[in-house]
C-alpha cells in the first residue's frame, strides 16, 4: 500500500518537523525584505498565519505573543521598522491567492 503525500506528511518525526518550522521562522525574521503581503500574493499565508496556527495548535499565549515569536519582535516594532505599505498590485494579488485557499 502507498502512503498519500498527506499521510506521509503526517508520518514525519515530531522533532524533524520541529526543527524544519524553526528554521523556516528564522528564515522569515531574517528575510524581512519578503513582505507578507508579498507571501500571501505568492503562497496564501504569511507570519501572521503562521502564528495563528502555532495558536490553533495549542500555544498558551494570544495572537499578539506568537506573533512576537514569529517576528522576532513586538508586531507594532515589526509594523514600524519592516513594514512598508502594500500597494493596489499587491492587495490584487492577495486576493486572487486567498481565493485558492478557499480549496483546500
Amino acid at each position: 500500500m502507498t502512503m498519500n503525500a498527506a499521510d506521509q506528511l503526517d508520518a514525519l518525526d515530531d522533532r524533524v518537523a520541529a526543527a524544519a518550522f524553526r528554521r523556516l521562522v528564522r528564515h522569515l525574521q531574517h528575510r524581512h525584505d519578503a513582505q507578507n503581503i508579498d507571501l500571501m500574493g505568492l503562497a496564501g499565508f504569511c507570519r501572521n498565519c503562521l502564528a495563528d496556527w502555532i495558536v490553533e495548535a495549542g500555544y498558551p499565549g494570544d495572537k499578539a505573543a506568537a506573533r512576537t515569536l514569529v517576528h522576532g519582535m513586538a508586531p507594532e516594532e515589526w509594523k514600524a521598522t519592516r513594514q512598508a505599505p502594500a500597494t493596489d498590485e499587491q492587495v490584487a494579488r492577495m486576493e486572487q491567492s486567498l481565493a485558492k485557499n478557499a480549496q483546500l
